[in-house]
């Protein structure tokens, strides 16, 4: 594998902050897979969702979460279509996705954190990260309305329910999908969210000078107890980055028991090799060295900008 840069995914080949070329590289896998199908639909969800992200999407403000920025949705749309073809191609016996459940997976994991992004007309909110309790279900009236606009009417009310195995406002066991393959695509969906933002070359300095500060906003550095008392639960970005490993240990829960284990079917997409996974443990293997020392400054890398000015 080439020398990875920050803007690069776990395969060092594709820059995940350029919407285009994840947009080929996800047309690639689908016609590798389907080769007849068309690739219109998606080709206009990718251009849609550069434009929300910039702000020129009708009604709406540009992205102003560093974290859950563009970059993090790119990758994880990736992620999603990776793990849809190493399903497509490990499956004996059981349903294929076909081409319309994958645009369905695909188009969801593209809008699946738009919850954090503001529209125009609300005032009452100075950041999107001030929506992070309620982002997905934001997202979720996004894609009922939008999926019929592309032609894809028959798949908005799935959509509007697949978006929630990325979230936690409801129980990953009680998100209401009609039969057992929409609820495999809603596993893989999760499970790419999870991958993909934890196998980021730079997470762990994301967490630290992003996260903390939307977790500030969005509510999640503190919390209340039943008795009424604040308590704090991340003191800074620091003390978030000296915590992710305990984090880990409840993704990986999610991962294997909610989920499915769907994390897996990368290994079919590489080919026998689950970069996701080698990307992510080395992650927390060096969260575990500054939990140890509690001193990240060690963590000298410079994410990719991509917010507006």
């Amino acid at each position: 594998m080439d020398l990875r840069r920050n803007d690069y995914d776990v395969s060092a080949q594709f820059n995940t902050t350029d919407p285009q070329v994840v947009n080929d590289e996800v047309d690639r896998i689908y016609l590798e897979l389907y080769p007849h199908a068309p690739t219109k639909v998606l080709d206009h969800a990718f251009h849609d969702l550069t434009r929300l992200y910039r702000g020129e999407y009708p009604g709406y403000h540009p992205c102003d979460t560093p974290y859950h920025d563009v970059q993090h949705v790119l990758d994880v749309t990736l992620a999603m279509a990776r793990l849809i073809d190493g399903y497509e191609r490990s499956r004996i016996g059981v349903r294929s996705f076909g081409d319309s459940l994958f645009r369905l997976g695909v188009i969801t994991a593209l809008f699946h954190d738009m919850g954090y992004v503001r529209e125009l007309e609300d005032r009452a909110h100075r950041n999107g990260a001030e929506y992070t309790r309620t982002h997905v279900s934001r997202g979720s009236v996004f894609l009922k309305d939008y999926l019929p606009k592309i032609g894809m009417p028959e798949m908005a009310d799935i959509a509007a329910e697949l978006i929630h195995f990325t979230g936690y406002e409801i129980p990953v066991a009680q998100i209401k999908v009609p039969s057992p393959i929409y609820r495999l695509l809603g596993n893989l969906l999760g499970s790419a969210d999870i991958i993909a933002q934890m196998a980021d070359r730079c997470y762990l300095e994301k967490c630290r000078d992003r996260l903390y500060p939307e977790f500030v906003a969005g509510g999640l550095a503190t919390r209340r107890t039943a008795d009424g008392v604040e308590q704090v639960v991340f003191a800074s970005g620091e003390d978030l980055v000296i915590k992710t490993p305990q984090f880990f240990q409840n993704a990986n829960k999610r991962l294997n028991l909610d989920l499915g284990a769907c994390y897996s079917y990368a290994q079919q997409h590489f080919g026998g090799q689950n970069l996701y996974l080698e990307e992510l443990r080395k992650n927390i293997h060096f969260a575990q060295e500054i939990s140890e020392e509690s001193d990240s400054s060690i963590l000298k890398r410079v994410p990719p900008a991509t917010l507006g000015s």
